[in-house]
């Protein structure tokens, strides 16, 4: 039997709802207290009997005993019952982990190490603490409220998606790191929003870290409703990209924007263009706004 590929992620990152819900929590003292209070945080009800919880059909266990093999022990029980289960300071018995929470109620940043260290994710938290305004909440809240305005204003997903890309974007109109961006939320929809025409950028990427992307490039990357990559891109650069964008490959030879010499797929002032994106976004009805070509140094 060939062996699986490596996972991309170490986790898949979910948000789960638990208000009004069951919790079993096994343990006492400082390892059980931190998920004792997480939990009635959520809004859910903590019950400490295990058998209670099987009996009932409770679907998320923290088990924090001192000792190891009962740990395990209730682990592999808890398991089989169907729930699924976190044992503190222990990732390789866990089904999941803990992240450490910045919370910007409704807004909720969760850092997590996949239980590699938590000190570790509790300082990339405190850091974000620092940049995230307390007011992100409530710009959350004013464009919630604001859906069916906004729905009337911008009927296309499509155009809506773009409108709040250039609202919200460092410097747009409702920047999401502006203090005070909560209170422009009505006047942004009752304004005249700028007209947005196609626009195509076109950078060569310098190393296969996507980490090595300038800002403004990555910016680009997380806007574009259409990527082309011309030659071998790696993967890791276009997960930047949004996870519903177009995505056309072209090999080297035969895109028309691969060298410079070849001017047909250049209008009259030298701007990039990319045909296939074109034609494949008119077969799909898509509008694009944003394109962005790909290439190597």
């Amino acid at each position: 039997m060939s062996e699986l590929p490596k996972p991309e992620l170490n986790a898949l990152p979910l948000f789960h709802r638990i208000a009004g819900q069951k919790v079993l929590v096994l343990g006492e003292g400082e390892a059980a207290e931190p998920k004792r209070r997480l939990v009635e945080r959520a809004g859910g009800f903590i019950i400490d009997d295990m058998q209670q919880a099987v009996d009932e059909g409770v679907r998320i266990a923290f088990i924090a005993y001192d000792d190891e093999r009962a740990c395990e022990a209730a682990a592999i029980n808890l398991r089989c019952a169907g729930m699924l289960v976190n044992v503190v300071d222990k990732p390789d018995l866990c089904d999941f982990t803990t992240p450490s929470i910045l919370d910007r109620n409704p807004v909720l940043i969760a850092v997590g190490t996949g239980g590699a260290s938590a000190g570790l994710a509790k300082h990339v938290r405190l850091r974000l603490e620092r940049i995230l305004p307390q007011s992100l909440g409530r710009l959350a809240e004013k464009l919630f409220g604001a859906r069916a305005k906004l729905r009337k204003r911008f009927p296309e997903g499509g155009d809506r998606r773009r409108a709040l890309d250039e609202a919200l974007r460092e410097g747009g109109a409702l920047d999401a790191l502006d203090a005070a961006s909560h209170e422009r939320v009505d006047g942004w929809l009752d304004g005249d929003p700028a007209d947005q025409a196609g626009e195509t950028i076109e950078f060569a990427i310098t190393s296969d870290d996507p980490e090595d992307l300038t800002v403004r490039q990555a910016r680009y990357l997380g806007e574009a409703d259409a990527v082309c990559a011309i030659g071998d891109v790696p993967a890791e650069i276009l997960a930047r990209a949004r996870a519903d964008a177009i995505r056309i490959v072209c090999p080297v030879e035969s895109c028309p924007n691969a060298a410079s010499r070849r001017t047909s797929a250049r209008d009259a002032d030298n701007a990039a263009t990319c045909p296939k994106a074109a034609d494949l976004s008119a077969q799909q009805g898509i509008d694009n706004r944003l394109i962005v070509i790909l290439r190597r140094s």
